[in-house]
């Protein structure tokens, strides 16, 4: 199969509760990124319902194909190739997404390219600025905490990930102990701007010599403190809850990022991605770490790049469109597909 010189791809992302289409020029060029969020539809039940996000997948992912050609102001016919969410995430998701990429790339007659989201949210730096290798990734979101050394193109080394809870998912949880709307992410970063880091939450795994991470024993201990302050008819501050939990988060967060940092003095760049890529106090604490290393550029994405969308899937696909690593009509979904498994028939 002939590849063009130049690339159009259009891209697909449905791994959870957003439905997403997007078109990419040369993986650096957003031409269109729509996002379809479901976050209404999940807010009564306190989480993403599977089901429910699968039947919202079918009901949008038309509309949303019909806006992103629209908005990039070309016909299916234009496109170089068809990307699609491979996995991680909920396989009744992912499967709406690939049964819709699988549809056009078989009637156009595209190729058919599976990306790995985690790869992609590492992409989503790349419709900011070129990635420079080798380079370390914080992968940050709702279901994953990794550090992912990448010493060229394509190539992803896991040197560090979560024993249990995802960051994310600690912050949803701590968010609906403090009562707070959902996803409490945001409103838990907000709160956490408002009070002081004055109750005891635990630095898991921080002074071990190796890069992973544990999450639910700052979950725990925020539990435990308002569980126990309701016993004895006393008041949480939650301001202060809030804050001295995202420190503890953000302080091992930050100093396995250093440890990193300084196991791979040959990196060139430091990659803040996911979900919660946009926390604010992650966000000044490794720009406050990265300026020890002045040899090293931080690249964050914009906000609208943080979370789940179909432009950091385009850019992931690009290299793979380039190198020729197409799948084929019976490519499946992999919701526990590991990031140092990127491409799968």
């Amino acid at each position: 199969m002939a590849i063009n010189e130049s690339s159009l791809i259009l891209a697909i992302e449905s791994s959870c509760d957003e439905t997403s289409v997007a078109v990419i020029e040369n993986g650096s060029i957003i031409r269109s990124n729509i996002v379809a969020s479901q976050i209404k539809s999940h807010q009564r039940f306190g989480g993403v319902v599977p089901e429910v996000a699968s039947r919202h997948h079918v009901e949008q992912i038309s509309q949303v194909l019909d806006l992103a050609l629209d908005e990039a102001e070309l016909s299916i016919e234009a496109v170089d190739a068809i990307a699609v969410t491979q996995g991680p995430g909920l396989v009744g998701a992912l499967l709406v997404g690939i049964t819709a990429a699988k549809t056009l790339a078989f009637v156009h007659q595209k190729p058919l390219i599976g990306v790995n989201h985690l790869a992609g949210h590492i992409y989503a730096s790349q419709l900011v600025t070129p990635l420079r290798f080798p380079l370390i990734a914080l992968v940050v979101s709702g279901g994953h905490t990794e550090l992912v050394y990448m010493p060229k193109d394509g190539c992803f080394e896991v040197i560090g990930e979560t024993q249990d809870d995802a960051v994310g998912e600690a912050y949803d949880k701590v968010g609906r102990i403090l009562d707070l709307p959902y996803p409490a992410g945001k409103y838990l970063d907000q709160l956490a701007q408002e009070g002081q880091d004055t109750y005891s939450i635990p630095r898991a795994m921080i002074h071990e010599e190796n890069l992973d991470f544990s999450f639910s024993g700052m979950k725990s201990a925020v539990m435990n403190l308002v569980h126990n302050a309701n016993q004895r008819g006393e008041t949480v501050n939650q301001a202060d809850l809030a804050t001295s939990f995202q420190s503890a988060a953000v302080e091992v967060l930050t100093d396995k990022a250093r440890r990193a940092l300084e196991a791979h003095p040959e990196v060139q760049q430091f990659i803040l991605a996911g979900g919660v890529a946009a926390n604010s106090g992650l966000r000044g604490s490794l720009t406050d770490l990265l300026a020890r290393f002045p040899k090293v550029e931080l690249t964050i994405p914009p906000l609208s790049l943080c979370g789940d969308n179909a432009a950091m899937i385009g850019a992931a696909a690009d290299y793979l469109y380039r190198e020729g690593q197409f799948s084929d009509l019976a490519m499946n979904a992999h919701p526990g597909q590991a990031i140092d498994e990127p491409f799968r028939s």
